[in-house]
């Protein structure tokens, strides 16, 4: 890991060979698909190449270190596919409804009520719900991203949805209504 921390390329190549079957097993137990597993696999040996130089062999044997960071990096990446919408913001504003039910003006004219309802909320309120809600980050990363302690992430995205549920809760998304 010395070595991979002072830039050897070779180095990695040699970790990688090491370790490479052995993560991709284990991130392809938890996600859906082998093209996931290995996207996951470069993305573990990105971040260890990039956190190299952390690795303590007092603290834990290289075999663990590289699970942990395999777990923690496959566990942070299906939390963010469970958050992250898979529709796009129209098709979001207009969740609970059966295909064919409304027609695209109808959805147009929900996703413009959304969108101005947002509006008049203060700006680190809408950021929040937007981040959260329509853009599929964690509370932690949007605390991150605004720069702001997590808890005042959290009593935004609280006063923000309780505002918006008091302008009109049929005229807005389930997760936005409850």
């Amino acid at each position: 890991m010395q070595r991979v921390a002072g830039g050897d390329e070779k180095a990695v190549s040699e970790l990688y060979d090491r370790f490479g079957n052995l993560v991709f097993r284990a991130a392809r137990q938890l996600l859906p698909s082998d093209a996931e597993a290995e996207d996951a696999v470069q993305e573990v040996f990105l971040r260890l190449w990039r956190t190299a130089d952390r690795f303590d062999p007092n603290r834990a044997r290289l075999v663990t270190w590289v699970m942990l960071l395999t777990r923690r990096h496959v566990i942070d990446r299906i939390r963010r596919s469970a958050v992250r919408p898979k529709t796009s913001l129209m098709t979001a504003a207009n969740e609970g409804m059966t295909e064919g039910q409304e027609t695209q003006s109808t959805r147009m004219e929900r996703h413009t009520m959304l969108q101005e309802k947002l509006a008049t909320l203060p700006d680190l309120q809408r950021a929040v719900i937007e981040r959260s809600y329509l853009q599929g980050y964690t509370l932690r990363e949007v605390a991150l991203q605004l720069e702001i302690p997590l808890g005042t992430v959290k009593s935004a995205l609280s006063r923000g949805l309780a505002s918006l549920r008091s302008q009109s809760a049929k005229d807005l998304p389930d997760w936005a209504a409850s």
